[in-house]
């Protein structure tokens, strides 16, 4: 029935695919000794994808006039608020990876702000004429050569802590 249906794809949404492979199976060791199933993200929509959607359902509403890149960083710093409440009070221990304990309803909601902001960034970037995954890719590698894994595997100091000659600038290229 449409129904179940629907009762399938909210667990399959609000479950990682790993944690759903782990609990049909009748052993789970993962899950007993505390560790947390990677999330493993569906292959659709891709960031082209959910940028060119967003960029649809924007244009029929007439939306555009309002998404300057000003309003859309405003809105999107609203959104980062709503998703850290999610989090709020909860301290640390009820907030482990895999967050264990949490209801349905509150992986739902947290999925939703997560849902939003990343819609007002993705929007961002259309409007600001920014390639998305082209700068995260760029950012990652730049990150690489900051924090190389063999000087802070482990650490959570600042790059300048291990590395007292570092400016942000590496001889040839720039890092900020």
């Amino acid at each position: 029935s449409s129904v179940a249906q629907a009762t399938q794809r909210k667990a399959q949404v609000l479950m990682p695919k790993r944690a759903r492979e782990a609990e049909s199976c009748s052993s789970s060791k993962s899950r007993r000794s505390g560790e947390a199933a990677a999330a493993t993200f569906s292959a659709a929509p891709n960031l082209e994808e959910l940028r060119g959607s967003l960029a649809a359902f924007a244009a029929a509403r007439d939306w555009d006039q309002f998404h300057t890149p000003r309003s859309l960083a405003l809105a999107l710093t609203g959104e980062v608020g709503e998703l850290c409440e999610c989090f709020q009070w909860r301290g640390d221990a009820a907030c482990a990876p895999g967050l264990p304990g949490w209801t349905d309803a509150d992986r739902t909601h947290l999925g939703e702000e997560m849902a939003d902001v990343l819609m007002y960034l993705v929007r961002l970037a259309d409007r600001s004429g920014i390639d998305l995954p082209a700068a995260c890719a760029a950012k990652l590698e730049r990150n690489g050569q900051k924090y190389p894994a063999d000087r802070c595997r482990g650490s959570s100091a600042k790059y300048t802590s291990y590395n007292p000659d570092a400016d942000g600038v590496a001889r040839g290229s720039q890092l900020s």
